[in-house]
């Protein structure tokens, strides 16, 4: 009889030690995504309330995340990138000024987060695997998600690709719930309606963002 090869399909302790003290790392620039857009849309010309027109988001609370007091989720940050005719990466992580990017598990990237936009309570913390790189489209990033229930669904253009490392991950997609567990992958348009969040305590995942 054959004998099952029992070898993990991925290096779990690779991703352990790019995901396990996420939370531990530089936040220093946690209010950079506010400033990064503040700064953008004034090199622009546009208003806060132009950009309100062209997102939909009220003047308030533009203003909040420019100023650093909303931690904007990435499917925000991504419609804002889309209204200042952006490269979403120049709002997560910066313009960056290098044709490749190479980054060793060792390398702390600083961290960004996200909040709910009515209990303000964290939903996760992310870091860009290759923010160096000038001109990309893609975003990679590895995310830290909390577990939570209020389901603030996010619509966007672009396409997203997540794969999961680490506990088990749930996402809303349409009207579908899908539990994912580490292994598991789901690739979708953003112009569908989604949220993902953590169905244990935390989990970790790897995403891919394409605008």
């Amino acid at each position: 009889m054959e004998k099952k090869d029992k070898t993990p399909h991925i290096n779990v302790d690779y991703f352990e030690d790019l995901t396990g003290d996420i939370n531990n790392g530089d936040q220093g620039d946690v209010a950079d995504v506010g400033k990064r857009i503040q700064q953008l849309r004034e090199e622009r010309g546009i208003s806060i309330e132009d950009l309100s027109s062209l997102t939909g988001f009220n003047p308030k609370r533009l203003k909040e995340i420019e100023s650093g007091k909303e931690q904007p989720q990435l499917g925000t940050v991504m419609k804002l990138s889309k209204a200042l005719d952006s490269a979403v990466g120049r709002l997560v992580s910066g313009i960056g000024n290098r044709l490749y990017s190479i980054t060793r598990k060792n390398e702390r990237k600083k961290i960004s987060r996200s909040a709910s936009k009515s209990s303000k309570k964290n939903i996760y913390s992310y870091m860009s695997l290759a923010p160096e790189v000038q001109g990309r489209h893609m975003e990679a990033l590895i995310v830290q998600l909390e577990k939570c229930d209020e389901k603030d669904m996010s619509v966007h253009d672009g396409e997203e690709f997540i794969y999961v490392l680490d506990g088990t991950a749930n996402l809303t997609i349409g009207k579908e719930s899908y539990d994912l567990e580490p292994g598991d992958s789901a690739y979708y348009l953003s112009t569908t309606t989604h949220y993902l969040t953590a169905k244990t305590d935390k989990a970790a995942i790897l995403a891919v963002l394409y605008e």
